[in-house]
């Protein structure tokens, strides 16, 4: 349905000025991490801005789907609807399984892992694999947005998980300390939208029990769904994109109250608070081309946001060229192009306390 051959009328509109100003080759090798992970997501039940995430203060669009804040990730987007969580489902059922492992023997860890807390829970992806994960543990989702903790609550009971999930709801980092005792903490792209990231990752240190994993999942690479060519534009958008974002998120990180710059080695860091790092796994989440219907709508959600924050970040060809890929109408459309794929890695770094806390 839609034309693999390059497409007339953008650059009938821009002229020949329009593509011969950066043609951007981007042929570095693919990356395969650890956790490859082919799930298409359409009928699992995890999960922000990881994508593989949260988000606890501003953010910009993209990684992830959970969110303090209503924001999902590195890249993160507001108020997403259920179907921005589909690429990541297989990443979180894993990543579940893979805390499991560290937290002990599989007879054992069932019966010890008793709470459970998702920070910056969003709409409940991740905590709803954290429960099928620790089938006797309380799984407690904390997010600001009161309407993405009635989302998770709709979410666990939509999979018989209504008596296991809990919800809270915390406004600010210092808050992270009271909501303890856990077994597990997980969060999502939290840390980074916090102004002080060491403070922050106290806080959640003070709400473990002596031998509790707090895990951390930031950053990782971000996610590519274009072929470098899309047959429209110049080549090399992607490329373009993730440049702006990164200058946007650098601005609004730097606008943070409290903003604190810190060396982002998140071992050092959850060493520094306190914690003995326990393990470091980048999990691969990819889905081939022709995507399903939920992962194309999660893209056109991405993209028209990040139109919206980046917009004026980009130059005429290429804010036209993601219109053109917004105009769900056009074969040109992400919603309708053969070419269009997921693809992004997900890091998470845990660590343990391994002393009883004195103050």
């Amino acid at each position: 349905m839609t034309p693999t051959h390059r497409t007339a009328g953008l650059d009938d509109h821009l002229g020949a000025a329009g593509r011969a100003d950066g043609d951007v080759r981007d042929d570095a090798p693919d990356l395969g991490p650890e956790g490859d992970v082919r799930d298409d997501g359409l009928d699992a039940d995890a999960d922000a801005d990881v994508d593989a995430g949260n988000g606890f203060g501003a953010g910009a669009s993209g990684d992830g789907p959970d969110g303090l804040d209503g924001r999902n990730g590195p890249d993160d987007l507001d108020g997403e609807p259920d179907h921005e969580a589909e690429p990541h489902t297989g990443f979180l059922t894993e990543a579940a399984r893979w805390l499991r492992g560290l937290l002990g023997p599989e007879d054992t860890v069932t019966a010890a892992v008793r709470r459970v807390l998702d920070v910056g829970s969003g709409p409940g992806a991740a905590s709803c694999a954290l429960a099928r994960a620790f089938p006797r543990a309380q799984v407690v989702a904390v997010d600001r947005s009161p309407a993405h903790l009635a989302r998770a609550g709709a979410r666990a009971a939509a999979r018989g998980l209504a008596g296991r999930l809990v919800t809270r709801r915390a406004e600010r980092p210092e808050e992270f300390g009271r909501l303890g005792p856990a077994d597990l903490i997980w969060t999502g792209n939290v840390c980074r939208h916090l102004g002080d990231q060491q403070a922050a990752l106290r806080s959640l240190a003070r709400a473990l029990r002596p031998g509790g994993l707090l895990a951390v999942a930031e950053r990782g690479l971000p996610p590519r769904f274009l072929p470098r060519d899309i047959g429209m534009g110049r080549p090399g958008l992607q490329a373009r994109l993730d440049a702006a974002l990164e200058e946007h998120y650098a601005d609004r990180r730097a606008a943070l109250p409290g903003a604190t710059s810190v060396v982002e080695d998140w071992p050092c860091l959850l060493a520094s608070a306190g914690l003995v790092p326990a393990g470091t796994r980048t999990f691969l989440v990819e889905l081939p081309a022709p995507l399903g219907e939920a992962t194309r709508r999660h893209l056109h959600t991405r993209l028209a946001r990040l139109l919206d924050e980046i917009g004026e970040r980009l130059d005429l060809v290429d804010r036209l060229t993601v219109e053109r890929l917004l105009d769900g109408d056009a074969c040109t459309s992400i919603l309708w192009r053969p070419d269009a794929f997921y693809l992004t890695a997900v890091t998470v770094h845990t660590a343990r306390l391994c002393r009883p806390r004195t103050g």
